[in-house]
């Protein structure tokens, strides 16, 4: 779980780096509900933050024009964003596919991936319903999602879409091989609720902002405090469990004796169930044990390995401090 910071100019994107954000969303607030930014604000944050540091773009609730569209996910590709976000409101289904299919097309070559975004307060506007990220997501070959909101009456994404529903959400996308995202006026006493359902990203304004205030400007400190809160919960300090079970992160190696060994340290968490669900899908008989890197990763392991009756035989820590689990098909 990563944190994503949503910033307007490059004043606000230096400050969300030395805060510690792992991304700088860059966003247009004034335009629309949300729009894109000037493809020059763009340019200045990708030019300012170091290639290695995630510099994404969102477009925020895109029209029902699917050449302008792709015409903006192009110049994002041109742009070196990392990543580039469409967001559809009042949109029928065929027509948001049919628009991230271009969007896939027009990417051909790049590096930026696609996200593909609903909101999931959609319901107050008649456009798609969040329960459609996934299916959307997988047709059209996107890298990843997000679910996001935009009423701004003091309402935020739990009280559109439950926790529970967000878990089952968010493993799916995770099994598919995707990034999971989940944004939408959240704030800090939000934080153990989205370490239990431990999307890939986390991202905020709101709460990066001075006095909480999304209007104001991002600031460092607001932003440092948020992630050091982010990983104390990736760590265990802080249990969001009263007593729970695990999840993690892998890449395949097998051995003799009906026993794969799957490494998911500097893996998402996404990349390691999509490496079991594909590993058992192959060999339904042999164990399989999964290094770890994360706490949080050890909880979505455990609901997907119970999710599909599989048992975890052992857990243990290695000497390096990762989460060792055996688990048997």
């Amino acid at each position: 779980m990563i944190l994503m910071v949503s910033v307007q100019n490059l004043e606000e994107a230096l400050q969300a780096l030395k805060g510690g954000a792992d991304i700088v969303d860059v966003k247009n607030l004034q335009e629309a509900r949300v729009g894109s930014a000037h493809p020059h604000i763009v340019r200045d944050v990708r030019n300012a933050i170091p290639m290695d540091r995630h510099a994404s773009v969102t477009l925020g609730v895109v029209p029902n024009q699917i050449g302008t569209v792709a015409m903006a996910v192009y110049t994002a590709g041109v742009l070196r964003a990392t990543s580039v976000k469409v967001g559809f409101m009042d949109t029928e289904y065929a027509v948001a596919a049919e628009t991230l299919n271009a969007c896939r097309e027009v990417l051909d070559g790049f590096e930026t991936k696609l996200i593909g975004c609903i909101f999931a307060d959609n319901m107050l506007y008649g456009g798609l319903e969040p329960h459609y990220m996934n299916k959307l997501a997988k047709e059209t070959k996107c890298d990843g999602w997000l679910l996001d909101t935009l009423t701004k009456d003091g309402r935020n994404l739990f009280d559109f879409v439950r926790e529970d529903e967000l878990k089952e959400m968010v493993l799916e996308g995770k099994e598919a091989g995707m990034s999971t995202a989940l944004s939408g006026h959240l704030a800090l006493k939000d934080l153990d609720e989205l370490a239990r359902i431990n999307p890939d990203i986390v991202g905020v304004r709101g709460a990066a902002c001075t006095k909480g205030d999304r209007e104001s400007s991002v600031h460092w400190e607001p932003v440092a405090e948020f992630k050091r809160q982010v990983d104390m919960r990736l760590t265990g300090e802080v249990d969001v469990y009263a007593s729970a079970g695990n999840g993690t992160n892998g890449t395949n190696g097998t051995s003799d004796n009906g026993w794969v060994i799957i490494d998911g340290t500097g893996k998402t968490c996404a990349g390691i169930i999509a490496a079991l669900t594909e590993q058992i899908g192959q060999d339904s008989k042999s164990f399989v044990e999964v290094v770890i890197p994360d706490v949080l990763n050890t909880y979505d392991v455990i609901v997907w390995a119970e999710n599909r009756n599989h048992s975890i035989i052992t857990q243990r820590k290695d000497p390096a401090g990762f989460v060792r689990m055996l688990i048997q098909p």
